[in-house]
């Protein structure tokens, strides 16, 4: 897989909205009306920084899990993941707020199984439910190790746009953009229950490089 978003500043699906900004902050300011081409302007500043895209730069290390998106632990625990995994797994729950950064990036490296989007409600995002009845899209990857790790971009109250770049039988890095999600939302990642976990909740991690676990050993260890 390419990283699509790679070296651009925003991501693409952002240039829609800072267009739909800039016109009427131009047009105010032409028009003489100084006061709402600034209010314009400061609108079109936060969405343009909303969807900004920062390059990262993933730890290594062959057992490494990554956080899939910037934001705040809101959630570790050990659950049933029936729709791939089918056995009690490690979740790891990542809530971003409007001021995080919304590009989603591969938490390991492997091959992508599937892809399966589910239509739900739009909850808000740090619920507890909002893991099992909220819209959202999960990516099912099995690593160069076989293990099975599946990470699942969840919509919120205010996001309601899923954008996913990968599709069934890609190879993918660990790191590497695969999405966002606008504006507001939630990233799960369920990993083999007997991963070393190396975050805690509450912590404040970045996509694509915090270190939020290892995977086992092929042999269980």
């Amino acid at each position: 897989m390419a990283d699509r978003a790679a070296g651009l500043p925003i991501a693409r699906e952002g240039i829609p909205f800072v267009g739909a900004m800039a016109a009427p902050t131009v047009l105010a300011a032409v028009g003489g009306w100084p006061a709402l081409s600034l209010v314009f302007g400061v609108l079109t500043g936060f969405v343009a920084w909303f969807f900004r895209n920062p390059a990262r730069v993933p730890p290594q290390g062959e057992h490494v899990v990554v956080a899939p998106s910037d934001g705040k632990v809101i959630a570790i625990v050990e659950e049933e993941e029936p729709p791939f995994l089918k056995e009690p797994s490690l979740r790891i729950s990542i809530f971003l707020n409007v001021f995080d950064v919304h590009i989603n990036r591969l938490p390991v490296a492997g091959r992508v199984m599937d892809v399966v989007y589910q239509p739900g409600q739009f909850l808000t995002a740090n619920r507890p439910e909002a893991s099992m009845r909220n819209e959202q899209n999960a990516l099912y990857i099995e690593t160069p190790g076989r293990q099975k790790v599946v990470c699942v971009q969840v919509a919120g109250l205010v996001a309601r746009r899923i954008a996913c770049w990968v599709v069934p039988g890609e190879q993918v890095q660990r790191g590497e953009r695969f999405g966002l999600i606008r504006f507001g939302s939630r990233m799960d990642t369920y990993l083999p229950k007997n991963s070393r976990l190396l975050v805690r909740l509450g912590q404040r991690v970045k996509g694509g490089e915090t270190i939020v676990a290892e995977l086992p050993c092929a042999d269980g260890s």
